[in-house]
């Protein structure tokens, strides 16, 4: 915790760091007072912010730091159960680099001299161009929080004989430069030290980030896999009511060719076929896109088929070179004169041709065509067998009337 703002007869204030830059700044006393939970921060709400207590002496030259971390919750308020003696841990921080004053006491996540609190601490990049410790430095000196700097005490020169006054300084230039050496070792120690905890920390991201991935993907794998569980079930569903509605359909059609008036079969047809189509709209609906594309297709290729010409020297190239027409003979119809055009088409179905013409569909004109070529009762007893009481034919298809023209006088439906 800070309490104060001097720290070993000089100054503390904590930086918050925004990548390698200085993003606020504040004297010791102020970041007290948001520990202690009487102002917040809006801007930092639920944010882990990293941290720096700097500790200055009276010439505002940097002695200590330590990077901390600390969160702030969605109020902006930092966390209450953070409880991190910085202002302990700076008096027993290992020797850091020079900042101008001489070795700094350095804490940090790679540097910390109480294990308990490694957790709650971060360390400083030294990478060039993105140097934590430059950073602070030129913070420092800019003095945005108006520290005054305090003179040095001049000591009264008096004059000392020396007998070794003008004696080589040797060991003094020696000293200095082990000291240089050994300055220089503990920062290449600390900045290896940094790296690797960078290193850990990338990876830790990086294991972070794939277990969420896998995560997120093993969501969506289960997801899938419910809506295809979800999707069998409804088509085994849909599968089984088809069946059902088809075992009705047939029971009704049965039932209708056991009733005995015209009424009755009409009513039942109605039904049976109202329960069908009922049953058949949602899949008919599915099929619509794919039938409209086939539909597409067949009618360019029933185009195609019409226009292509005949092979060469075969019948059809004979025929149509010398405007040769085909005569063809059906009951209701008589004679037809088949057109070039129309041979093929005839071929395909010369009884739907025929009914065409007649202006019945195919299933009306061969009720009315079994009715012409033996005109008896059609009439069905219970044990399947057939009335076949002699009738009198009805010789034109658009006369004939299903259930009374092809029956006796007995069995007639009455109107």
């Amino acid at each position: 915790m800070v309490s104060a703002d001097q720290a070993t007869d000089g100054y503390a204030a904590v930086f918050f760091m925004d990548g390698s830059q200085v993003s606020r700044q504040m004297r010791a006393s102020e970041f007290g007072a948001f520990l202690d939970g009487y102002v917040g921060l809006s801007d930092l709400a639920e944010t882990d912010v990293r941290a720096v207590l700097v500790e200055l002496n009276g010439e505002l030259l940097v002695q200590s730091l330590v990077f901390f971390r600390i969160w702030f919750d969605e109020e902006g308020r930092a966390d209450t159960h953070w409880n991190v003696p910085i202002e302990e841990l700076a008096r027993n921080g290992a020797k850091g680099p020079d900042m101008g004053g001489g070795a700094i006491r350095l804490v940090c996540r790679s540097q910390c001299p109480d294990p308990r609190f490694k957790e709650d601490l971060w360390d400083p990049d030294m990478t060039p161009g993105n140097n934590h410790f430059q950073t602070i430095r030129k913070a420092v000196e800019a003095n945005s929080l108006k520290f005054r700097k305090k003179e040095p005490a001049r000591e009264e020169e008096i004059p000392v004989l020396n007998a070794q006054a003008e004696a080589p300084g040797t060991d003094d230039s020696s000293a200095a430069d082990r000291s240089r050496l050994a300055q220089l070792i503990r920062e290449q120690r600390l900045r290896i030290k940094t790296l690797q905890s960078v290193h850990r920390d990338s990876l830790s991201d990086l294991q972070r980030e794939h277990r969420l991935e896998m995560q997120t993907l093993r969501g969506e794998i289960a997801d899938l896999e419910q809506k295809y569980e979800r999707q069998r079930l409804s088509n085994e569903q849909l599968k089984k009511r088809l069946a059902e509605r088809n075992e009705q359909y047939l029971t009704m059609q049965e039932q209708i060719a056991d009733s005995g008036t015209d009424k009755q079969r009409e009513e039942s047809n109605a039904d049976a076929e109202l329960v069908l189509l009922k049953d058949q709209l949602e899949r008919r609906q599915r099929e619509l896109e794919l039938r409209d594309d086939k539909i597409v297709a067949l009618e360019q290729e029933n185009h195609e088929l019409r226009n292509r010409e005949p092979v060469e020297n075969s019948i059809m190239d004979h025929l149509k070179r010398q405007s040769v027409f085909l005569v063809a003979y059906h009951p209701g119809v008589g004679h037809l004169t088949l057109p070039f055009e129309d041979i093929e088409t005839y071929f395909e179905n010369p009884t739907a041709y025929a009914a065409d013409r007649c202006g019945m569909n195919e299933p009306a004109y061969r009720e009315w065509l079994e009715h012409y070529e033996n005109p008896v009762c059609a009439h069905e007893t219970d044990g399947g067998k057939r009335c076949g009481e002699p009738i009198l034919r009805v010789s034109q298809p658009s006369e004939f009337r299903p259930g009374v023209d092809d029956r006796c006088e007995q069995h007639q439906n009455p109107g």
